[in-house]
């Protein structure tokens, strides 16, 4: 099936590659760039095609996406030399899934109102392995109308999706689920590093919390990862550090005191600086390991999630 539609693709890395793939797969004629040109290699050979800057994707797309890991990364593309601002048609629309904070979603959704093109956000959430298959959840926010035009795209990339409000809504949505999900992770570490200490079989004690009250989505499938020693998400303490950053600001900026947040984020920081910012997220477990003088492992748990 091919759409009418024409879609941008600026961003392909540990996400934005199967965001982009689902697109592609999915029918609608796509042009893709990252800052990494071989990035683009295995969109190609979908039958993407290439294109040399995100100013030169936005000239020949309705819509654009974006999935970038930091906002200076979004204001280079969007503002930057041959940015997006430089090629984007009119009447066009740009979408971003990266994780944002909403003040900064309504900014620059006004430069690009501005521009005469159109602004919609749509991050992401439940993990690169669904990301993989379609089936991550996509949260929208920005005009129902222009919801309405590209819920097809949406739907490609995603198995649950939602239109939370007007443009900040999800940007809210999304800061709020990753920071229960970094808060899960730090539980869940502390739980596996008392069942180790008390002699448990961990592998067992896996089973048993996820047929418990205490389940979770993240201990069913981040502790399988720490438990085989990989800790590999797809996801860096770099990332989970800002994202828990914009967390803690928003709940300032609402008023809300977040005492589990502030306590988490300031432990992520430090596995952070022990680690380095290339780490995946998971190795926050590992200050509890070594605080505790333990190994999380079990045997029969995979490297990677999978969905």
């Amino acid at each position: 099936m091919t759409h009418e539609l024409r879609l941008g693709f600026v961003g392909l890395g540990n996400l934005g590659r199967h965001l982009a793939a689902s697109l592609s797969r999915a029918g609608f004629p796509l042009a893709v760039h990252d800052r990494d040109p071989a990035a683009a290699d295995p969109l190609v050979e979908l039958g993407a095609v290439a294109a040399g800057s995100p100013a030169e994707v936005a000239a020949s797309s309705d819509a654009v996406f974006t999935c970038l890991p930091s906002p200076s990364a979004i204001d280079q593309v969007l503002t930057g030399p041959a940015g997006l601002l430089e090629g984007i048609r009119e009447a066009a629309t740009w979408i971003d899934c990266s994780t944002n904070d909403p003040a900064s979603v309504r900014r620059r959704a006004a430069l690009v109102e501005s521009a005469g093109a159109h602004c919609l956000e749509a991050p992401v959430t439940g993990g690169v392995h669904l990301a993989a298959v379609g089936k991550i959840t996509v949260l929208v926010g920005g005009d129902a109308e222009l919801y309405e035009r590209y819920r097809p795209a949406f739907e490609a990339i995603g198995g649950t999706v939602f239109h939370v409000g007007p443009l900040g809504s999800a940007a809210a949505a999304k800061v709020i689920t990753n920071m229960l999900a970094f808060v899960h992770l730090v539980a869940a570490g502390e739980a596996l590093t008392l069942a180790a200490r008390a002699g448990l079989d961990l592998g067992q004690t896996y089973e048993v919390i996820k047929a418990s009250s205490g389940t979770s989505f993240v201990h069913e499938t981040e502790s399988q990862v720490i438990l085989n020693g990989s800790y590999d998400i797809g996801f860096t303490l770099e990332l989970a550090c800002k994202d828990l950053g914009f967390a803690r600001e928003l709940g300032r900026d609402l008023a809300v005191p977040l005492e589990l947040a502030e306590l988490v984020g300031e432990t992520f920081e430090r596995a952070r600086d022990r680690y380095g910012n290339a780490a995946w997220s998971p190795m926050v477990v590992r200050l509890l390991e070594e605080a505790a003088g333990v190994e999380l492992r079990a045997p029969g748990f995979p490297e990677r999630i999978e969905a």
